[in-house]
């Protein structure tokens, strides 16, 4: 089933029991993130969870959690709750192969319901607004899908980028942004700023679950995330035309906010606890002048915790980093199998592949660092065998103990491009990368004494079968 709204998404999680009514008083901080926090502490199956008794606001209504496990993050896609993880992985990959799905235009978008401007624009009014960890510069939207087109190519829908950028409230009508160099919205300032104009840009909140999934997902320049958003959902993405703008935004979001990142404009963001379980400090980074508010009547504020992993970012871009990885590695190396980039956004990835010739393993590593999302992220790379699943850690650890010699296997690259926010970066923004080569040498690599090693008996796949079967008769 597609999803056109946030709202449709709550309900169909309430449905399947995975949606938390908290009814009792709650303080804004530090209940809610705490709360969101302790969800993703007690398993794999934790549900969303709503909030509309919060002390100090009135009638607010705040989702938290929302792709915070993996029936949830099923149910987004419209699969069965009890889909596994690597279905889930698998069916994501199909439907990648689906892409491109034209959107389809609407024009009576909900979130015209209430619109303000220019000095009446109040985004503590509009928003409740809380900090997510104590150690937070401020309030911070970290759960909204940016929209930008290309200075330089306007026209180009393909080249429209939607992102997720975390957004700190500096002001009732002013944001800070941080835009990653190697994201598609710093490309877009450059060339703005390049030409002395600034950024237009629309900021929605409280999106469909897909859109918020391919926000967060590491696609070519000119591919277009709505397009990707309807190949997903099998059925074309909903989009509105926002009015100040222009520019195209999903058709069920519950708050748009328009405006410009001030071109060549720098003030203090930060600090803020981070995906990576750390915080990253002030930097001076760009500005946005927020010229229009429109949202729904009682509109949902959605906002995600995110600290040390896992919490609900693990969940919403694990596998949307995984099957990019896989696909445009494997468009020039069909050898691939399986690539696993759950863990911290990508910076480190496990990847399973067939090899061609000695040193094939270690080449394919040195371009998973190369791809768009590597450049920024990608800084240790496990490479395994074809009959190892790199989703069974254990089975990596396996690899990793009897298969690297570390004079011979482990390469380490100096002074590479990684995203700011990596603690280990020193600078920010530059790190070494390393690729250790856990597969089984083949020719001319004659190392090691690997000639006979012991496989699953062959009846084993049936007897996994008859045992799940079974179990579940139980």
């Amino acid at each position: 089933m597609a999803y056109d709204d946030l709202r449709g998404f709550l309900s169909a999680l309430d449905d399947e029991g995975q949606l938390l009514r908290i009814t009792d008083e709650v303080r804004p901080e530090p209940d809610l993130a705490a709360a969101a926090n302790a969800a993703c502490r007690i398993g794999d199956g934790a549900p969303a969870l709503w909030f509309d008794n919060v002390t100090g606001f009135t009638d607010a209504r705040i989702a938290m959690n929302v792709h915070g496990s993996w029936p949830n993050h099923a149910l987004a896609l419209g699969l069965p709750a009890g889909t596994s993880v690597k279905d889930q992985v698998e069916e994501f990959a199909r439907r990648w192969d689906m892409f491109p799905v034209p959107p389809e235009r609407r024009e009576d978008a909900p979130w015209r319901e209430n619109t303000v401007e220019g000095a009446d624009v109040d985004l503590f009014r509009i928003l409740p607004l809380f900090r997510l960890n104590d150690g937070d510069g401020g309030f911070y939207l970290d759960k909204a899908a940016v929209v930008s087109r290309d200075p330089r190519d306007p026209r180009h829908f393909g080249k429209q980028n939607v992102g997720t950028y975390r957004l700190q409230v500096t002001g009732r009508d002013r944001l800070a942004i941080q835009p990653v160099p190697m994201h598609d919205i710093a490309l877009h300032l450059r060339a703005a700023e390049e030409h002395g104009e600034d950024l237009p840009v629309a900021i929605t909140l409280g999106n469909d679950p897909v859109m918020t999934i391919v926000a967060g997902m590491p696609m070519g320049y000119d591919q277009s995330e709505y397009e990707m958003a309807g190949a997903l959902r099998g059925a074309p993405a909903p989009l509105a035309t926002a009015p100040l703008t222009g520019l195209d935004v999903p058709w069920g979001s519950e708050v748009v906010i328009e405006g410009v990142i001030e071109g060549r404009r720098r003030e203090i963001e930060g600090p803020f606890g981070e995906f990576t379980g750390h915080y990253s400090g002030g930097r001076r980074m760009p500005v946005i002048r927020v010229d229009r508010v429109s949202y729904r009547t009682d509109p949902v504020f959605e906002s995600l915790y995110l600290g040390m992993p896992w919490t609900e970012v693990d969940y919403l871009v694990g596998p949307n980093t995984c099957v990019p990885l896989l696909k445009q590695l494997r468009a020039e190396f069909p050898e691939v199998q399986a690539v696993n980039a759950m863990y911290t956004h990508g910076l480190a990835v496990i990847i399973s592949t067939k090899k061609r010739y000695g040193g094939f393993a270690k080449a394919l590593g040195m371009r998973a660092m190369t791809t768009p999302h590597g450049l920024g992220y990608v800084a240790q790379v496990i490479v395994v065998d074809e009959d190892i699943d790199p989703f069974d850690l254990p089975q990596v650890m396996w690899a990793m103990s009897a298969k690297v010699n570390p004079q011979e296997d482990v390469v380490i690259i100096p002074n590479l491009s990684v995203v700011e926010l990596a603690p280990a970066a020193s600078p920010a923004g530059i790190t070494s990368k390393m690729i250790i080569d856990a597969t089984t040498p083949v020719p001319p690599d004659v190392r090691g004494n690997f000639s006979t090693p012991a496989r699953d008996l062959p009846e084993t796949k049936e007897w996994i079968g008859r045992l799940q079967s079974l179990l579940g008769a139980r």
